[in-house]
């Protein structure tokens, strides 16, 4: 079975940093696609940051400029690089991964278990 776990996140101060890790184990033929969502208190899960298996990569507005989505394909993982963080950062960021598992023909979706990010004074 394919794992997705997580690292990284906690409390930080407006203005600072934090990095995000990601790392898929398991039988995995290929990723084809690997993001970043969050979901901030009370409100629905958004897309923050993917990148494909070129390298392009994609950003919602509100984080262009300060956050850098980066992949390791040799090591199956993404990180999520957060600069200048604001208050409205503030959410439970989960990573994502678009997999195809040895011997299947189809990609299915997978979930980190989610990791709190707070930007707070």
């Amino acid at each position: 079975q394919v794992q997705v776990v997580e690292s990284g996140g906690g409390l930080v101060q407006p203005g600072g940093s934090l990095r995000l890790d990601c790392a898929a184990s398991g039988s995995i033929s290929n990723i084809a696609a690997m993001g970043w969502y969050r979901q901030p208190p009370g409100k629905e899960r958004e897309m923050v940051a993917t990148i494909g298996n070129s390298g392009n990569t994609n950003y919602v507005d509100s984080v262009k400029g300060r956050f850098i989505i980066s992949r390791d394909n040799a090591k199956n993982s993404v990180s999520l690089q957060m600069n200048n963080l604001k208050v409205e950062d503030t959410a439970v960021y989960y990573c994502y991964m678009l997999i195809r598992n040895l011997g299947e023909r189809f990609y299915q979706n997978y979930w980190g278990q989610g990791t709190q990010v707070t930007v707070s004074s």
